[in-house]
Parts: C-alpha cells; sequence; structure tokens
C-alpha cells in the first residue's frame, strides 16, 4: 500500500487555546492526539509507512513519538508504532506552504504514488475505494469531496418570529475539499519549485484546469478541527461512533 504524507506544519491559529504550546495535529480529542486518529483509519487499509511533513513546534512530534512508540532512527526521527507503522517525521521548514512541503516530500521518497492528507481532519473515508476509484481515472490527482459540516444553526423566519430552529443539513450544502487525496509522482510538475506554493491555489486549480484532478464523494462521516467547538464535535461523534 502505498505511503500516506500528513501535512502537520501550519501554525494552527484559530484554536490557538491547544496551538501556543503544540502543533494542532497534536491536539488530542479523547486523550488521542489528531494525527494518531489519522494513522490509525490508514492502518485499518494496511498502510504501513506515514511520514509526518512537520514545521511549526516539530520538537513536539519528536518528544510524543520518542515516547510513546520505539525509535527506530533518532537522528533520522523514524518511529515504529506496535510492530505495524513506520513514522517518519520530515522537517519540512517553519514558514513552508502545503505545496513546498509536498515537493519535500516527494524528492525524498521518489514513489509513483502516494495518499495525502491534512493533519487536522477526521474522517472514516474507506480508503481503499478511494484508491480503486482514484485508479479507476487515471488522474494525476484525486480529492476526497466532502459536505461542509453545520457551523451554525439555520432559522425558519416568518414575520419576524423563529419558526424553526435547527442545525444545518449537511447534505443541503455543496462540495469542499476534504483532504484524503491520493496524488502521482507526476503532481510535482503543477507546483512551483518554492516553499511558498499553496497546494490548494494554483496546482490544484492547474489539475482541474487540465481534466487531472477527480473526486471521490464521501457522505461518511468528516470532521475538521479549526476551533474548541470543533474539536467539542469531534470528541462526541466519536465517543458515539464508538
Amino acid at each position: 500500500m502505498l505511503r500516506a504524507l500528513i501535512l502537520a506544519g501550519g501554525y494552527g491559529t484559530r484554536i490557538k487555546e491547544h496551538t501556543d504550546t503544540i502543533p494542532k495535529p497534536l491536539v488530542k480529542a479523547n486523550d488521542i492526539p489528531l494525527f494518531i486518529h489519522i494513522i490509525n483509519l490508514y492502518k485499518i487499509y494496511g498502510v504501513k509507512n506515514v511520514t509526518i511533513l512537520a514545521g511549526f513546534k516539530i520538537e513536539s512530534f519528536y518528544k510524543y513519538c520518542e515516547k510513546n512508540f520505539l525509535t527506530v532512527d533518532k537522528i533520522q526521527h523514524q518511529y515504529l508504532i506496535n510492530n505495524e507503522v513506520n513514522i517518519d517525521i520530515l522537517d519540512t521548514g517553519l514558514g513552508t506552504m502545503t505545496g513546498g512541503r509536498i515537493l519535500q516530500a516527494l524528492d525524498v521518497y521518489k514513489d509513483k504514488e502516494y495518499f495525502l492528507t491534512y493533519g487536522d481532519g477526521v474522517s472514516d473515508v474507506n480508503i481503499k475505494n478511494l484508491y480503486s476509484y482514484h485508479s479507476s481515472k487515471n488522474s494525476v490527482a484525486t480529492v476526497t469531496a466532502v459536505r461542509p459540516p453545520a457551523r451554525f444553526g439555520s432559522l425558519n423566519i416568518e414575520n419576524g418570529k423563529v419558526t424553526k430552529f435547527a442545525e444545518k443539513h449537511h447534505t443541503s450544502e455543496g462540495w469542499i475539499n476534504g483532504g484524503f487525496f491520493v496524488i502521482k509522482d507526476e503532481v510535482k510538475n503543477y507546483i512551483e519549485n518554492n516553499n511558498n506554493t499553496i497546494f490548494e491555489k494554483e496546482p490544484l486549480e492547474k489539475l482541474a484546469e487540465f481534466g487531472e484532478l477527480s473526486a471521490y464523494e464521501h457522505n461518511g462521516f468528516w470532521q475538521p478541527v479549526d476551533t474548541i467547538r470543533d474539536l467539542e464535535r469531534l470528541e462526541e461523534a466519536l465517543i458515539k461512533n464508538g
């Protein structure tokens, strides 16, 4: 199975209650860091090699892995979880944008294809089906399309009175980028060779323009963590879903 790359180098400024001291992927949901929830999903589908594309407070990743996992190579920052999953922590720089982080990983590993996602979004997406879909489309990249989660209560108003209050129904919304990509090595041809390139801007726009970006529609669970309320929603969902 492919190597999974997890983007985990940003500042996490919208949840500073936690990220003043640790990177956002190390924020815990029900006592388990977000990036471990993500790794556990990949592990279900046989993904045995994971690379954390780190930057901001990278030392926190080193400390966590050294404390909780077997250290395979302290100099190269390689660790092993339960003799099952190999974790590399790759220092992609403090101010590097997502495109630059991805390019650095492609230069290091030189594989033909990779899984790629963000370190702050937890889902139950079927990784096997995602990869099969990607392979059938023969595109350079596939993104998992999800419905945006409800953030605000919706109001039905008549004559100045609220007649119904409810959370927005996610199926009434459009599709958004949910992460959980599959990318081919050729994606580097769409990323300008510097650390300032934001993957979600020109690279993905170009891929879409040239018909090289497929969308795998996921109607199941997906929860990003941008705010404290998002974290609470995730924790509630994890308890509910066991």
